[in-house]
């Protein structure tokens, strides 16, 4: 079971910066797929940005050349840099990690956290 522990949303106007961070648990986190999505009120939950093992990454063309993610497989993390922010981005941002085996689908998911954009 991966735990997963998201950090840095808050409050910030049209135009500003947050870095999203996410603490997983698993000691063998370098295998997953990380991704970041977010859920808006009253829609539905869709991928952000999503980072490979190998360090592969894709963004929603929403967010393309506005956001960065990023892994540190040393310390179990992965970021979400967000700049230029529009008030569309407000949402609760979750993170999630993802693998499969031949076995079985592994799919985990943190607790979320709240990015407001507004003046």
């Amino acid at each position: 079971q991966v735990q997963l522990v998201e950090s840095g949303g808050g409050l910030v106007q049209p135009g500003g910066s947050l870095r999203l961070s996410c603490a997983a648990s698993e000691s063998i986190f370098s295998i997953y797929t990380m991704g970041w999505y977010r859920q808006a009120p009253g829609k539905q939950r869709e991928l952000v940005a999503r980072i490979t093992s190998g360090g592969n990454t894709n963004y929603a063309d929403s967010v393309k050349g506005r956001f960065t993610i990023s892994r540190d497989n040393a310390k179990n993390m992965v970021y979400l840099q967000m700049n230029s922010l529009k008030p569309e981005d407000t949402a609760v941002y979750y993170c999630n990690a993802y693998r499969t085996s031949i076995w079985k689908v592994y799919d985990y998911w943190g607790q979320g956290t709240q990015v407001t954009v507004s003046e």
